[in-house]
C-alpha cells in the first residue's frame, strides 16, 4: 500500500468510525451469548491490505482510541490489537490470498487469539473477574462472528484503500500489457 495523505486520512476515518461503531453499535449487540468485535476484523483487513507495518499501527491506534474512550487499562486492547494486525500483515507479506474464504478464516482465527492474549493480559495484570469455562465459549463466540463480520468488512476496507493498493495497479498494468500485446499481434 502507498501511504499518502490521503490515504492516511481513509485510514483515520476507518480507525475512528470502527470505534465509534463498536462502542455505540456492535457491543450493544448479543449474539449467541456475546457481543461482536470489530475491531479486529478491523486491524486483519488493514493489515491484509498494508502489510505488517500498516496492520500494526492501524491496530495500536484502535486498540489506543478504544482504550481511552472506555477508561480501561490502556495498552492491553493496543498491544492485543497490534499484535493481531501485524500477523494479519506478515501473513499478506509472505503468502498469496488466492481465494475468498483467506479474509474470514484468518481474522476468525486471529480474532480467537487476539481473546484469548486478552483474556490473558487481564488475568495478569490482576483484574476481578471469574474465570470460568464460559470465558472459553465467548472466546470462540467472538472468533465466530470476526469470521463472518470479516465477509462484509474485507471487501469494504478494499473498496476504501482502492487507489492505494499496489495489486489492483499491478493487475490493471498486466491487463493493458496483454491489449496492447494483442493489438499488436
Amino acid at each position: 500500500m502507498i501511504v499518502t495523505w490521503q490515504v492516511a486520512l481513509r485510514v483515520a476515518i476507518l480507525i475512528l468510525l470502527g470505534v465509534v461503531l463498536q462502542l455505540s453499535f456492535f457491543s450493544e449487540i448479543e449474539l449467541l451469548g456475546s457481543s461482536p468485535d470489530v475491531l479486529p476484523v478491523i486491524a486483519v483487513a488493514l493489515g491484509l491490505l498494508g502489510g505488517g507495518v500498516v496492520g500494526a499501527v492501524c491496530g495500536f491506534a484502535l486498540g489506543l482510541l478504544t482504550d481511552s474512550l472506555l477508561l480501561q487499562t490502556l495498552g492491553v486492547s493496543s498491544i492485543v490489537l497490534l499484535t493481531v494486525g501485524y500477523l494479519a500483515g506478515r501473513w499478506r507479506e509472505s503468502f498469496d490470498i488466492t481465494s475468498a474464504l483467506v479474509p474470514p478464516l484468518l481474522t476468525a482465527a486471529l480474532a480467537l487469539f487476539g481473546a484469548t492474549m486478552f483474556a490473558a493480559i487481564q488475568l495478569m495484570l490482576g483484574v476481578e473477574a471469574p474465570v470460568s469455562l464460559l470465558v472459553v465459549r465467548e472466546i470462540i463466540v467472538k472468533a465466530l462472528l470476526a469470521g463472518l463480520l470479516a465477509i462484509p468488512i474485507y471487501p469494504l476496507v478494499r473498496i476504501v484503500l482502492r487507489p492505494a493498493l499496489v495489486d489492483d495497479a499491478r493487475r490493471g498494468g498486466r491487463r493493458r500489457r496483454s491489449l496492447i500485446q494483442i493489438r499488436a499481434a
